[in-house]
Protein backbone atom coordinates (compact mmCIF):
# COMPACT_ATOMS: atom_id res chain seq x y z
CA UNK A 1 0.00 0.00 0.00
CA UNK A 2 1.48 3.29 -1.14
CA UNK A 3 1.60 6.01 1.52
CA UNK A 4 -0.17 8.65 -0.54
CA UNK A 5 -1.92 11.49 1.29
CA UNK A 6 -5.23 9.79 0.62
CA UNK A 7 -3.97 6.48 2.04
CA UNK A 8 -2.57 8.18 5.16
CA UNK A 9 -5.80 10.08 5.78
CA UNK A 10 -7.82 6.87 5.48
CA UNK A 11 -5.90 5.31 8.39
CA UNK A 12 -7.47 7.69 10.92
CA UNK A 13 -11.21 7.76 11.54
CA UNK A 14 -13.01 10.04 14.01
CA UNK A 15 -13.48 7.08 16.38
CA UNK A 16 -10.68 4.62 15.49
CA UNK A 17 -7.33 4.13 13.80
CA UNK A 18 -5.94 1.37 11.63
CA UNK A 19 -3.59 -1.13 13.29
CA UNK A 20 -0.96 -0.42 10.61
CA UNK A 21 -0.12 2.77 12.48
CA UNK A 22 1.57 0.58 15.09
CA UNK A 23 3.09 -2.18 12.95
CA UNK A 24 4.13 -0.82 9.53
CA UNK A 25 7.88 0.00 9.31
CA UNK A 26 7.23 2.31 6.33
CA UNK A 27 4.80 4.37 8.40
CA UNK A 28 7.35 4.53 11.23
CA UNK A 29 10.02 5.76 8.80
CA UNK A 30 7.67 8.45 7.51
CA UNK A 31 6.83 9.50 11.09
CA UNK A 32 10.50 10.18 11.69
CA UNK A 33 10.40 12.67 8.81
CA UNK A 34 6.92 14.14 9.06
CA UNK A 35 6.50 14.31 12.86
CA UNK A 36 10.00 14.26 14.34
CA UNK A 37 11.30 16.25 11.40
CA UNK A 38 8.78 19.08 11.88
CA UNK A 39 7.67 19.19 15.53
CA UNK A 40 9.46 20.78 18.47
CA UNK A 41 10.98 17.91 20.45
CA UNK A 42 12.31 18.02 24.02
CA UNK A 43 16.09 17.62 24.04
CA UNK A 44 16.86 18.03 27.73
CA UNK A 45 16.85 20.44 30.65
CA UNK A 46 19.40 23.22 30.83
CA UNK A 47 20.46 22.00 34.29
CA UNK A 48 21.97 18.94 32.59
CA UNK A 49 24.60 21.19 30.96
CA UNK A 50 25.37 23.83 33.62
CA UNK A 51 28.92 24.73 32.48
CA UNK A 52 30.63 25.54 29.16
CA UNK A 53 31.63 22.29 27.49
CA UNK A 54 28.99 20.24 29.31
CA UNK A 55 27.02 18.05 26.92
CA UNK A 56 24.11 15.62 26.98
CA UNK A 57 23.33 13.24 24.14
CA UNK A 58 19.85 12.19 23.09
CA UNK A 59 17.72 11.47 20.03
CA UNK A 60 15.15 13.38 18.02
CA UNK A 61 13.29 10.66 16.19
CA UNK A 62 15.96 8.60 14.46
CA UNK A 63 18.64 11.28 14.77
CA UNK A 64 21.42 11.31 17.38
CA UNK A 65 21.99 14.83 18.68
CA UNK A 66 24.10 16.61 21.29
CA UNK A 67 22.91 19.38 23.60
CA UNK A 68 25.94 21.42 24.65
CA UNK A 69 26.58 24.70 26.45
CA UNK A 70 29.03 26.86 24.50
CA UNK A 71 31.70 29.25 25.77
CA UNK A 72 29.19 32.14 25.81
CA UNK A 73 26.76 30.17 27.97
CA UNK A 74 24.33 29.57 25.12
CA UNK A 75 22.81 26.11 24.65
CA UNK A 76 23.38 24.58 21.22
CA UNK A 77 21.99 21.40 19.67
CA UNK A 78 24.03 19.72 16.93
CA UNK A 79 23.92 16.37 15.18
CA UNK A 80 26.33 13.86 16.70
CA UNK A 81 28.42 13.45 13.56
CA UNK A 82 31.90 14.45 12.44
CA UNK A 83 31.79 15.82 8.86
CA UNK A 84 35.07 14.07 8.00
CA UNK A 85 34.19 10.36 8.10
CA UNK A 86 30.84 10.53 9.87
CA UNK A 87 31.97 9.22 13.26
CA UNK A 88 29.99 10.16 16.34
CA UNK A 89 31.87 12.90 18.20
CA UNK A 90 30.85 11.75 21.69
CA UNK A 91 29.50 8.51 23.13
CA UNK A 92 25.98 8.32 24.49
CA UNK A 93 25.55 9.97 27.88
CA UNK A 94 26.66 13.19 29.52
CA UNK A 95 30.05 14.74 30.19
CA UNK A 96 32.29 17.71 29.50
CA UNK A 97 34.16 17.99 26.22
CA UNK A 98 36.36 20.89 27.33
CA UNK A 99 36.75 23.95 25.11
CA UNK A 100 36.04 22.09 21.87
CA UNK A 101 34.88 18.82 20.34
CA UNK A 102 37.64 16.52 19.12
CA UNK A 103 36.78 13.58 16.91
CA UNK A 104 38.26 10.33 18.30
CA UNK A 105 38.82 8.99 14.77
CA UNK A 106 41.11 11.55 13.01
CA UNK A 107 41.26 14.42 15.54
CA UNK A 108 39.27 16.96 13.56
CA UNK A 109 38.10 19.52 16.10
CA UNK A 110 35.13 21.85 16.36
CA UNK A 111 34.08 24.78 18.50
CA UNK A 112 31.28 24.20 20.97
CA UNK A 113 28.78 25.68 18.52
CA UNK A 114 29.84 22.99 16.03
CA UNK A 115 31.81 25.23 13.68
CA UNK A 116 35.08 23.92 12.26
CA UNK A 117 38.17 24.63 14.36
CA UNK A 118 41.04 22.56 13.01
CA UNK A 119 42.14 19.49 11.07
CA UNK A 120 45.55 17.84 11.56
CA UNK A 121 48.17 17.84 8.77
CA UNK A 122 46.26 20.43 6.79
CA UNK A 123 48.95 20.52 4.12
CA UNK A 124 47.33 17.39 2.73
CA UNK A 125 44.15 19.39 2.09
CA UNK A 126 45.81 22.21 0.11
CA UNK A 127 44.45 22.69 -3.41
CA UNK A 128 41.31 20.66 -2.61
CA UNK A 129 37.72 21.68 -2.00
CA UNK A 130 38.37 21.67 1.75
CA UNK A 131 37.09 24.98 3.13
CA UNK A 132 36.99 25.32 6.93
CA UNK A 133 34.39 28.11 6.58
CA UNK A 134 32.01 25.99 4.52
CA UNK A 135 29.14 24.34 6.50
CA UNK A 136 30.05 20.96 5.00
CA UNK A 137 33.17 20.92 7.18
CA UNK A 138 31.41 21.77 10.46
CA UNK A 139 29.11 19.85 12.75
CA UNK A 140 25.61 20.54 11.56
CA UNK A 141 23.33 22.44 13.97
CA UNK A 142 19.63 21.72 14.15
CA UNK A 143 17.51 24.24 12.33
CA UNK A 144 15.96 25.77 15.45
CA UNK A 145 16.58 25.61 19.21
CA UNK A 146 14.51 27.28 21.91
CA UNK A 147 13.64 26.76 25.54
CA UNK A 148 10.83 27.38 27.98
CA UNK A 149 11.67 27.74 31.67
CA UNK A 150 14.76 25.60 31.30
CA UNK A 151 13.19 22.91 29.09
CA UNK A 152 15.18 22.86 25.85
CA UNK A 153 13.46 21.92 22.59
CA UNK A 154 14.83 21.60 19.07
CA UNK A 155 13.24 21.48 15.65
CA UNK A 156 14.79 19.92 12.56
CA UNK A 157 12.74 22.15 10.26
CA UNK A 158 13.52 25.83 9.67
CA UNK A 159 9.84 26.44 8.98
CA UNK A 160 6.68 26.29 11.05
CA UNK A 161 5.32 27.77 14.25
CA UNK A 162 7.57 28.89 17.08
CA UNK A 163 7.99 26.90 20.29
CA UNK A 164 5.42 28.78 22.38
CA UNK A 165 2.80 28.49 19.64
CA UNK A 166 3.54 24.78 19.32
CA UNK A 167 3.20 24.14 23.08
CA UNK A 168 0.11 26.30 23.49
CA UNK A 169 -1.82 25.74 26.70
CA UNK A 170 0.38 22.88 27.87
CA UNK A 171 2.92 25.47 29.07
CA UNK A 172 0.72 25.82 32.15
CA UNK A 173 1.89 22.37 33.31
CA UNK A 174 5.54 23.34 32.88
CA UNK A 175 4.78 26.54 34.79
CA UNK A 176 3.23 24.62 37.66
CA UNK A 177 6.19 22.25 37.85
CA UNK A 178 8.65 25.15 38.04
CA UNK A 179 6.46 27.24 40.34
CA UNK A 180 6.54 24.46 42.92
CA UNK A 181 10.07 25.65 43.59
CA UNK A 182 10.15 28.67 45.95
CA UNK A 183 12.63 30.31 43.55
CA UNK A 184 10.85 29.14 40.38
CA UNK A 185 13.72 26.92 39.21
CA UNK A 186 14.23 23.16 38.95
CA UNK A 187 17.13 20.87 38.06
CA UNK A 188 17.58 17.27 36.93
CA UNK A 189 19.15 15.31 39.80
CA UNK A 190 19.64 11.68 40.68
CA UNK A 191 20.43 10.13 37.34
CA UNK A 192 18.08 8.94 34.61
CA UNK A 193 16.27 5.61 34.42
CA UNK A 194 15.96 3.97 31.01
CA UNK A 195 13.36 1.34 30.13
CA UNK A 196 13.11 -0.35 26.71
CA UNK A 197 9.54 -1.20 25.80
CA UNK A 198 8.59 -3.73 23.12
CA UNK A 199 5.92 -1.59 21.55
CA UNK A 200 5.27 1.30 19.21
CA UNK A 201 5.89 4.79 20.59
CA UNK A 202 2.27 5.89 20.19
CA UNK A 203 0.97 3.22 22.58
CA UNK A 204 2.60 4.92 25.57
CA UNK A 205 1.06 8.30 24.69
CA UNK A 206 -2.40 6.75 24.52
CA UNK A 207 -1.94 4.97 27.85
CA UNK A 208 -0.89 8.13 29.69
CA UNK A 209 -4.50 9.36 29.75
CA UNK A 210 -6.20 5.98 29.52
CA UNK A 211 -8.03 6.11 32.83
CA UNK A 212 -9.92 2.87 32.13
CA UNK A 213 -6.80 0.72 32.39
CA UNK A 214 -5.56 1.68 35.87
CA UNK A 215 -7.91 -0.43 38.07
CA UNK A 216 -7.57 -3.38 35.68
CA UNK A 217 -3.95 -3.48 34.54
CA UNK A 218 -2.55 -2.56 37.96
CA UNK A 219 -4.78 -4.74 40.10
CA UNK A 220 -1.93 -6.95 41.26
CA UNK A 221 0.16 -4.03 42.53
CA UNK A 222 -2.57 -2.07 44.31
CA UNK A 223 -4.00 -5.22 45.90
CA UNK A 224 -0.51 -6.13 47.13
CA UNK A 225 -0.20 -2.63 48.61
CA UNK A 226 -3.52 -3.01 50.40
CA UNK A 227 -2.60 -6.43 51.75
CA UNK A 228 0.67 -5.07 53.12
CA UNK A 229 -1.05 -2.05 54.65
CA UNK A 230 -3.59 -4.31 56.37
CA UNK A 231 -0.79 -6.50 57.69
CA UNK A 232 1.13 -3.61 59.26
CA UNK A 233 -1.89 -1.51 60.22
CA UNK A 234 -0.97 1.61 58.24
CA UNK A 235 -0.73 2.91 54.66
CA UNK A 236 2.65 4.69 54.32
CA UNK A 237 3.47 6.83 51.29
CA UNK A 238 5.27 3.97 49.53
CA UNK A 239 2.07 1.90 49.53
CA UNK A 240 -0.31 4.83 49.09
CA UNK A 241 1.07 5.74 45.67
CA UNK A 242 0.57 2.13 44.53
CA UNK A 243 -2.92 2.02 46.00
CA UNK A 244 -4.01 5.03 43.95
CA UNK A 245 -4.59 2.94 40.83
CA UNK A 246 -7.31 1.07 42.69
CA UNK A 247 -9.54 4.13 43.15
CA UNK A 248 -13.24 3.46 42.35
CA UNK A 249 -14.66 4.19 38.91
CA UNK A 250 -16.31 7.35 40.27
CA UNK A 251 -12.86 8.85 40.84
CA UNK A 252 -11.71 8.21 37.28
CA UNK A 253 -14.95 9.49 35.78
CA UNK A 254 -14.61 12.74 37.72
CA UNK A 255 -11.18 13.56 36.26
CA UNK A 256 -10.90 16.32 33.69
CA UNK A 257 -9.12 15.54 30.42
CA UNK A 258 -7.93 18.62 28.53
CA UNK A 259 -6.75 18.40 24.92
CA UNK A 260 -4.79 21.05 23.05
CA UNK A 261 -3.75 21.30 19.39
CA UNK A 262 -0.65 19.34 18.29
CA UNK A 263 -1.64 16.35 20.45
CA UNK A 264 -0.85 17.90 23.84
CA UNK A 265 -3.01 17.73 26.96
CA UNK A 266 -3.26 16.85 30.62
CA UNK A 267 -5.31 14.87 33.13
CA UNK A 268 -6.31 16.70 36.29
CA UNK A 269 -8.20 15.93 39.48
CA UNK A 270 -10.50 18.52 41.02
CA UNK A 271 -8.54 21.41 42.54
CA UNK A 272 -7.77 20.50 46.15
CA UNK A 273 -6.46 23.29 48.41
CA UNK A 274 -6.10 20.73 51.22
CA UNK A 275 -3.33 19.03 49.21
CA UNK A 276 -0.98 21.76 50.38
CA UNK A 277 -1.02 20.68 54.02
CA UNK A 278 -2.31 17.08 54.19
CA UNK A 279 1.00 15.54 55.37
CA UNK A 280 4.27 16.74 56.97
CA UNK A 281 6.22 16.90 53.69
CA UNK A 282 3.44 18.86 51.96
CA UNK A 283 3.16 21.24 54.93
CA UNK A 284 6.87 21.97 54.88
CA UNK A 285 6.69 22.55 51.14
CA UNK A 286 3.66 24.82 51.60
CA UNK A 287 5.47 26.88 54.21
CA UNK A 288 8.48 27.38 51.94
CA UNK A 289 6.23 28.62 49.14
CA UNK A 290 4.12 30.77 51.47
CA UNK A 291 7.20 32.75 52.53
CA UNK A 292 7.65 33.80 48.92
CA UNK A 293 4.12 33.97 47.50
CA UNK A 294 1.77 34.11 50.47
CA UNK A 295 -0.55 31.31 51.58
CA UNK A 296 -3.25 31.76 48.92
CA UNK A 297 -0.81 31.51 46.02
CA UNK A 298 1.00 28.60 47.68
CA UNK A 299 -2.29 26.69 47.99
CA UNK A 300 -3.07 27.45 44.36
CA UNK A 301 0.29 26.06 43.22
CA UNK A 302 0.16 22.88 45.30
CA UNK A 303 -3.58 22.33 44.79
CA UNK A 304 -3.14 21.91 41.03
CA UNK A 305 -3.14 18.13 40.72
CA UNK A 306 -2.12 17.26 37.19
CA UNK A 307 -1.10 13.71 36.44
CA UNK A 308 0.71 12.81 33.21
CA UNK A 309 0.73 15.94 31.11
CA UNK A 310 1.40 15.09 27.46
CA UNK A 311 3.80 17.06 25.29
CA UNK A 312 3.23 15.16 22.06
CA UNK A 313 6.41 13.86 20.48
CA UNK A 314 8.44 14.54 23.63
CA UNK A 315 6.92 12.80 26.62
CA UNK A 316 5.11 13.39 29.87
CA UNK A 317 5.95 15.77 32.72
CA UNK A 318 4.41 14.90 36.10
CA UNK A 319 4.14 18.11 38.08
CA UNK A 320 3.22 16.70 41.50
CA UNK A 321 6.18 14.33 41.73
CA UNK A 322 8.47 16.46 39.54
CA UNK A 323 9.52 14.01 36.87
CA UNK A 324 9.58 13.82 33.07
CA UNK A 325 9.11 10.56 31.21
CA UNK A 326 10.83 11.20 27.90
CA UNK A 327 9.55 9.00 25.06
CA UNK A 328 12.10 8.12 22.35
CA UNK A 329 11.04 6.00 19.34
CA UNK A 330 13.63 3.36 18.42
CA UNK A 331 11.84 1.25 15.80
CA UNK A 332 8.30 0.39 14.84
CA UNK A 333 8.10 -2.00 17.82
CA UNK A 334 10.67 -0.59 20.25
CA UNK A 335 10.46 2.54 22.42
CA UNK A 336 12.99 3.85 24.95
CA UNK A 337 11.58 5.63 28.00
CA UNK A 338 13.88 7.92 30.01
CA UNK A 339 12.69 8.99 33.45
CA UNK A 340 14.19 12.27 34.67
CA UNK A 341 13.57 13.43 38.23
CA UNK A 342 13.75 17.11 39.18
CA UNK A 343 14.74 18.83 42.39
CA UNK A 344 12.80 21.95 43.26
CA UNK A 345 15.41 24.55 44.13
CA UNK A 346 14.74 26.07 47.53
CA UNK A 347 12.20 23.43 48.59
CA UNK A 348 12.73 21.19 51.64
CA UNK A 349 14.96 18.19 50.97
CA UNK A 350 12.08 15.87 51.89
CA UNK A 351 10.19 16.98 48.77
CA UNK A 352 12.96 15.65 46.53
CA UNK A 353 13.25 12.48 48.62
CA UNK A 354 9.54 11.88 48.05
CA UNK A 355 9.95 12.38 44.31
CA UNK A 356 12.81 9.88 44.18
CA UNK A 357 10.69 7.40 46.12
CA UNK A 358 7.85 7.84 43.64
CA UNK A 359 10.19 7.35 40.69
CA UNK A 360 11.67 4.19 42.17
CA UNK A 361 8.37 2.59 43.14
CA UNK A 362 6.24 3.58 40.15
CA UNK A 363 8.53 4.08 37.14
CA UNK A 364 11.87 2.39 37.68
CA UNK A 365 12.87 -0.81 35.81
CA UNK A 366 12.39 -2.68 39.10
CA UNK A 367 9.01 -1.08 39.82
CA UNK A 368 5.99 -3.10 40.87
CA UNK A 369 3.78 -0.93 38.65
CA UNK A 370 5.55 -0.18 35.36
CA UNK A 371 5.95 -3.86 34.37
CA UNK A 372 2.14 -4.12 34.25
CA UNK A 373 2.06 -1.43 31.57
CA UNK A 374 5.04 -2.78 29.64
CA UNK A 375 3.46 -6.23 29.43
CA UNK A 376 0.19 -4.82 28.10
CA UNK A 377 1.98 -2.58 25.59
CA UNK A 378 3.79 -5.67 24.31
CA UNK A 379 0.52 -7.56 24.04
CA UNK A 380 -1.05 -4.67 22.10
CA UNK A 381 1.91 -4.69 19.73
CA UNK A 382 1.69 -8.43 19.18
CA UNK A 383 -2.08 -8.45 18.89
CA UNK A 384 -2.09 -5.71 16.29
CA UNK A 385 0.36 -7.76 14.21
CA UNK A 386 -2.27 -10.49 13.78
CA UNK A 387 -5.19 -10.65 11.34
CA UNK A 388 -7.69 -10.54 14.18
CA UNK A 389 -9.09 -7.17 13.09
CA UNK A 390 -8.00 -3.94 11.45
CA UNK A 391 -9.23 -1.12 13.67
CA UNK A 392 -8.28 0.14 17.13
CA UNK A 393 -11.23 1.65 19.00
CA UNK A 394 -11.34 5.19 20.38
CA UNK A 395 -15.12 5.29 20.76
CA UNK A 396 -15.59 6.20 24.42
CA UNK A 397 -17.64 9.42 24.68
CA UNK A 398 -16.96 10.28 21.03
CA UNK A 399 -19.04 13.26 19.96
CA UNK A 400 -19.39 14.63 23.48
CA UNK A 401 -16.11 16.56 23.73
CA UNK A 402 -16.56 20.24 24.56
CA UNK A 403 -14.70 22.85 22.55
CA UNK A 404 -12.94 25.59 24.53
CA UNK A 405 -11.00 28.66 23.49
CA UNK A 406 -7.71 26.75 23.88
CA UNK A 407 -8.73 23.26 22.74
CA UNK A 408 -11.17 20.64 24.04
CA UNK A 409 -12.27 19.17 27.36
CA UNK A 410 -13.90 15.83 28.11
CA UNK A 411 -17.38 15.36 29.54
CA UNK A 412 -16.20 12.28 31.45
CA UNK A 413 -12.81 11.29 32.83
CA UNK A 414 -12.92 7.93 31.05
CA UNK A 415 -13.35 9.56 27.63
CA UNK A 416 -10.94 8.65 24.85
CA UNK A 417 -10.68 12.31 23.84
CA UNK A 418 -6.87 12.30 24.39
CA UNK A 419 -6.38 9.46 21.90
CA UNK A 420 -8.58 11.12 19.30
CA UNK A 421 -6.69 14.36 19.82
CA UNK A 422 -3.30 12.69 19.44
CA UNK A 423 -4.24 11.06 16.17
CA UNK A 424 -5.71 14.29 14.84
CA UNK A 425 -2.24 15.77 15.40
CA UNK A 426 -0.61 12.66 13.89
CA UNK A 427 -2.72 13.04 10.76
CA UNK A 428 -1.96 16.76 10.48
CA UNK A 429 1.79 16.22 10.65
CA UNK A 430 1.77 13.19 8.36
CA UNK A 431 -0.11 15.10 5.65
CA UNK A 432 2.22 18.09 5.90
CA UNK A 433 5.25 17.43 3.72
CA UNK A 434 8.39 19.24 4.93
CA UNK A 435 9.94 21.75 2.56
CA UNK A 436 12.97 19.47 2.53
CA UNK A 437 11.89 15.90 3.18
CA UNK A 438 15.37 14.89 4.33
CA UNK A 439 14.93 17.46 7.20
CA UNK A 440 18.66 17.87 7.70
CA UNK A 441 18.72 21.62 7.25
CA UNK A 442 21.48 23.79 8.70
Amino acid sequence: MSLTPEAIAALVRPDSVHRRLYTDPDIFALEMQRIYGQAWIYVGHDSQVPNPGDYHTTRIGDQDVIMVRDTNGEIRVVYNRCPHKGAQLVAAGSGNTGKFFRCPYHAWSFKLDGSHLAAPLRKGLIDTNYDPKHPDFSMRPLARVDSYRGFVFANQSPEGEDLLSFLGGVTTSIDNLCDRSPVGEIEVVGGVFQVMQQSNWKVFYENLHDTMHAPVTHESSFMAARDKAAEQGEMPFELLIMDGNGAPWEFWEALELVAYPNGHGYMEAIFDPAAATRDPVSRAHFESLSKVHGEDKAREILGMNRHNTIIYGSGSPHTVFQQFRVIRPVSVDRTMIEIQTFRLKGAPAEVFDRAITYTNIINSPSSNVMPDDIELYRRCQQGNATNGGDWVSHHRYVGTDKTTEAGMVSTNGTSELPMRNQFAAWKKFMLQTPAQENRHVA
